[in-house]
């Protein structure tokens, strides 16, 4: 008998053991992946714990939210959503547009379910007059409290970054690098200030450059202030004049800047203090002093 037949006789025999343990063998592999994929899942989860285990918040106010927030955002036109968005970069964010927009429509649907109460209480021309600048004020007070909040975090900003400014001309001085100080500074430091400059360091680590990456800090803000220490930081670059010398002069002008802007406050507040002086404490000053004595001459005649 040739050889090659007994080789291949051969092979054939110790494939059959091969075959049979790859067939009925225990897949080891196979059971590891499987207990990898069910780890942590209860057998036979209850759906109504799963969903009670959410917060009401969750449960009820969000599928309201995301089915009002489509409608309000086709119904709105583009400019009220790019100025809501641009309103909540001020802001800090925290929330959507999306959300914005369906709070401003439930608002508005409140006070068109409160002005047809009173118009069908006392239905008149005044009613439905204030029906309507109830619906009004409904629709436009998230846009007020957005507007406020934004001109709020944007003063912060501005006193701030004098502050700021010194702790980076210290770390700089002390020797670390421009990107090293602003580091420094955004660790040891807290509010908005710091949070636009940790967002900065972000982008610079990602590889966007200094420069880029400042302008965006000044599209996210909107303090003449910052946008002159920005403009100062770029030229010093631009020219090669010491970081270190440009940052102490910019904290001595915005020290003073808040200084001017702190007593030009105090200068406005006598004036604001005024009307309710006039209006409302001398009103109540006259009748609590000039009654008794009115009261007593009337018994007296």
């Amino acid at each position: 008998m040739p050889i090659y037949v007994v080789a291949a006789a051969l092979a054939v025999a110790l494939s059959l053991p091969v075959l049979w343990f790859s067939l009925a063998g225990d897949r080891v592999p196979g059971r590891r992946v499987s207990h990898n994929l069910t780890a942590g899942l209860a057998p036979g989860g209850d759906l109504r714990a799963i969903v009670l285990s959410t917060s009401p918040f969750e449960r009820l106010i969000e599928p309201l939210v995301r089915a009002l927030a489509s409608p309000a955002r086709r119904l709105s036109p583009g400019g009220i959503v790019a100025r809501l968005e641009r309103r909540l970069e001020l802001a800090g964010g925290g929330w959507p547009v999306e959300r914005v927009l369906a709070l401003k429509l439930a608002a508005a649907g409140a006070g068109l379910a409160g002005g047809l109460a009173w118009f069908a209480i006392s239905p008149c021309g005044r009613t439905l007059a204030g029906g309507a600048l109830v619906v009004a004020a409904g629709y436009l007070s998230p846009d007020a409290v957005l507007a406020r909040r934004a001109r709020a975090r944007q003063t912060e900003i501005a006193n701030r970054l004098p502050d700021t400014l010194d702790q980076l001309t210290i770390c700089i001085e002390a020797g670390l690098g421009f990107d090293a100080a602003l580091a420094r500074t955004a660790r040891s430091g807290s509010g908005p200030l710091a949070a636009e400059i940790t967002q900065l360091l972000q982008e610079l680590r990602v590889g966007i450059p200094r420069r880029e990456a400042l302008e965006n800090l000044l599209a996210r803000t909107e303090v003449p202030d910052l946008r002159q220490f920005v403009h100062a930081v770029t030229q010093a670059e631009i020219y090669g004049v010491p970081i270190a010398r440009v940052l102490r002069s910019q904290a001595v002008e915005q020290r003073e800047k808040r200084r001017f802007r702190a007593e030009e406050r105090a200068m406005k507040l006598p004036v604001k203090v005024v009307f309710p002086l006039v209006f409302c404490i001398l009103p109540t000053l006259f009748i609590v002093v000039l009654v008794p004595a009115f009261i007593n001459l009337v018994k007296g005649l």
